[in-house]
């Protein structure tokens, strides 16, 4: 028992300690920007490569500290890169405060997430001793037990470790937000224990030094205890205790107690050597981090082509795969599979036209509803600013719209007479555009009752590479399909090629 709680310090403090040294280079990174924008944020936790030692945690997220007056401003921010209005919890009316730290990004990007964004977390008490206990000692710091806001229901115990974020504004050094990291108990204990073996023991979490705090979490823990050993845990800056026990008699044989003795001590001497090494390690691992990203340097040439590569392969694997689960006949199969990659091709033909370059959002339309532009028996409405997008985005959107003007086609607005549908998009941000496709005047829709092809690749496949949700509604009155889409800057493209000619020289 006390080889395991030894073992299991040992694990839950690695855990710990591996995000800690994440969230530092995240506030060192983040110190020297004025702005922390999705697209930067998103390509910081991107380079990370997270592996099976960041299990436990829900994500790494950015909370910025604001006033009072800032709040409309920021509702209005995070509005603009979500499909629905985002608000500020709890409001300044509910609780009436001049300090707010809301959750301003999150990633990864999940359903699960999104219930966080906005959230004050300045206005809850524990949360707030610990990021103002982050500030006082420059250090990552975990907070007592708390219940996450992803919960929809229940009191499951979470923790979230906050490292502060310094900028200088006129010679002072003042706190402008907090990159942090939230935490599940339950999944933190469980992901440290697979590194354990823990046998048949119970293994109890709790918050606070000798186990007089709260429930954490728990493993095994049906039979009652016959003898228990705690082991104290450092979990960034704060005292936590692991408590193992055993059903078991305790009475134990003399050669059973002189090879417990033994093992005990020859396991405390590896431990504390496995604790010094694992301390050296990740010292070396910042080092290697570096010379790797400046190694990617060199090879993003080589990689973007992979990428364009990989990407159009995937979506005709993915076409193909599943057009054939929900074909009932080989015609079917093959006029589905036909149209899919012909809406694939017409928006290839327009990026080989641009070179690759930006490609309009009108003229990702134009290619998709051709067939249907010059019909006299149905309206088409298309409107919309002129916006540039990047050969991936054209893409995606392209096989949205071949999948809506299809369904259309066969069972909404353009499948009879007096039908219409209107396309028209909208620049809500700097580097945003929302598409919306409403459907009218055709027959009567009806809920799905499966979902098919053409649902799935909408609004898993498409708001995936899009990198932002898609809201598809089947209303009475017609088909309603709501687009985020990202707008990249020309910019962006030129990097690569200036990067290759300094190659060159």
């Amino acid at each position: 028992m006390s080889r395991v709680s030894i073992a299991m310090a040992s694990a839950l403090e690695r855990r710990a300690s591996i995000n800690s040294s994440y969230l530092r280079s995240g506030s060192a990174l983040f110190s020297t920007q004025e702005i922390i924008d999705p697209q930067l944020f998103r390509r910081f936790v991107s380079e990370l490569r997270l592996d099976s030692d960041y299990r436990g945690a829900e994500g790494i997220g950015w909370a910025r500290r604001i006033g009072a007056d800032e709040v409309p401003a920021l509702e209005r921010r995070l509005s603009a890169y979500r499909v629905g209005p985002v608000e500020i919890t709890p409001s300044l009316s509910e609780m009436p405060r001049d300090r707010l730290v809301p959750v301003t990004l999150l990633q990864p990007d999940t359903a699960r997430n999104r219930r966080a964004i906005g959230y004050d977390m300045y206005s809850d008490p524990v949360r707030r001793a610990a990021m103002d206990e982050a500030e006082r000692l420059l250090r990552p710091t975990a907070s007592g037990r708390v219940t996450l806001k992803q919960e929809i229901a229940g009191t499951a115990a979470g923790f979230v470790i906050y490292m502060p974020v310094f900028e200088n504004a006129r010679g002072q050094r003042r706190v402008k937000g907090f990159v942090y990291s939230p935490f599940s108990a339950q999944d933190f204990l469980s992901s440290a224990a697979e590194l354990v073996d823990i046998g048949d023991f119970s293994v109890v979490l709790y918050d606070g030094a000798n186990g007089g705090g709260s429930l954490m979490g728990q493993i095994n823990g049906e039979d009652e205890p016959r003898s228990s050993t705690r082991q104290a845990v450092a979990i960034a800056n704060r005292n936590m205790t692991v408590e193992i026990s055993s059903s078991r008699s305790n009475a134990l044989s003399s050669l059973s107690m002189i090879t417990l003795i033994f093992g005990l001590a020859v396991a405390s001497l590896l431990m504390l050597v496995s604790r010094l090494l694992t301390r050296q390690a990740l010292e070396d691992q910042r080092s290697l981090d570096w010379f790797a990203e400046q190694n990617s340097i060199r090879d993003s040439l080589t990689r973007e082509l992979n990428h364009r590569v990989k990407n159009t392969l995937a979506n005709v694997l993915s076409i193909v795969a599943l057009t054939r689960r929900r074909a009932t006949n080989i015609d079917d199969f093959a006029d589905g599979l036909d149209g899919r990659i012909r809406a694939l091709s017409a928006t290839h033909d327009l990026l080989t036209q641009s070179e690759w370059g930006t490609t309009p959002i009108a003229s990702v339309v134009a290619a998709e509803l051709a067939p249907y532009m010059r019909a006299e028996d149905h309206g088409l409405e298309v409107d919309g600013p002129p916006v540039e997008l990047a050969p991936n985005d054209a893409l995606s959107l392209g096989l949205a719209l071949h999948e809506l003007a299809t369904n259309a086609s066969k069972y909404g607005a353009l499948s009879e007479p007096g039908g219409s549908v209107s396309i028209v998009w909208t620049q809500t941000a700097d580097k945003l555009a929302r598409l919306e496709w409403i459907e009218s005047g055709g027959p009567p829709v009806a809920p799905p009752r499966g979902r098919g092809f053409g649902t799935d690749l909408i609004e898993k496949i498409v708001a995936h590479e899009l990198r932002h949700p898609v809201e598809l509604k089947f209303d009475p009155q017609g088909v309603r399909c709501t687009l985020v889409v990202p707008i990249r800057e020309p910019v962006d493209f030129a990097i690569r090629a200036g990067r290759k000619g300094m190659r060159g020289h």
